[in-house]
């Protein structure tokens, strides 16, 4: 969201003003013929008014009444991979940014690629995960909406990052495993039913579903769309 500068108030005072202003000469010149006399009322009618607006727009900007700031929130989706929920979290804050609305998308696979000595045990997870709860919890405290999209497997990393964040959405991508699996774009669960990945979550690490998530989403026989406004309707009161 933006805030007007004093310079963007003037500019836009000018230019609605001069339109009036062009009227005004041209009524004066009608009733009284001269050129002067229609210039001179134009000018100080563009001046006075060109004052007066800035003025007041710079007044109702400390007056409170009826203004609506959004609230930040940590909008989190965990689920299998292959579940859907990278696919969703990014709609999700295509249509936020879309809205005017703050934003910002933190990805399991872009930051690991950022950071590709993170490993894949629990511990390793386990801090994977918290490290991104704090960034998340820190944008929002700036005034930023967070979309995070992470397998994000125990409830106690989750837990975690809940208790960092003031207010914490997490989205439950409930497709069941084998659907998971049925889909495979990347052939990681191919591989790892071959041994050749190891600590895969769903194949030989605990996946632990969410007890009491803020919105289950099963993406069988549904559209992204359809998805995504069940998120956005769960944090409408929050836009």
């Amino acid at each position: 969201m933006h805030r007007d500068t004093n310079v963007r108030s003037f500019a836009k005072a000018f230019s609605w003003r001069i339109f009036g202003s062009l009227t005004t000469t041209v009524i004066v010149y009608v009733f009284t013929k001269r050129v002067q006399v229609a210039l001179f009322v134009g000018v100080v009618e563009l001046v006075g008014k060109i004052l007066l607006f800035w003025l007041h727009e710079r007044l109702w900007e400390r007056i409170p009444l009826g203004k609506h700031e959004p609230t930040p929130t940590v909008i989190w989706f965990t689920g299998l991979s292959g579940s859907g929920k990278t696919t969703i979290a990014q709609w999700v804050h295509a249509e936020l940014r879309r809205r005017g609305i703050r934003a910002e998308y933190l990805d399991g696979d872009t930051i690991r690629h950022l950071f590709p000595t993170t490993g894949f045990t629990r511990t390793d997870r386990d801090q994977h995960i918290r490290r991104v709860g704090y960034l998340a919890s820190k944008l929002e405290e700036n005034g930023v909406f967070v979309v995070a999209s992470f397998i994000s497997p125990y409830e106690e990393s989750r837990a975690f990052v809940r208790g960092l964040c003031r207010n914490f959405v997490e989205v439950y991508v409930s497709t069941p495993l084998e659907e998971c699996e049925r889909r495979d774009v990347k052939g990681l669960y191919a591989r790892a039913r071959r041994g050749e990945i190891r600590n895969f979550t769903g194949i030989d690490d605990p996946y632990e579903a969410p007890a009491n998530a803020d919105v289950v989403i099963d993406t069988r026989g549904v559209t992204v769309e359809e998805s995504g406004g069940k998120v956005l309707n769960r944090i409408r009161g929050n836009l």
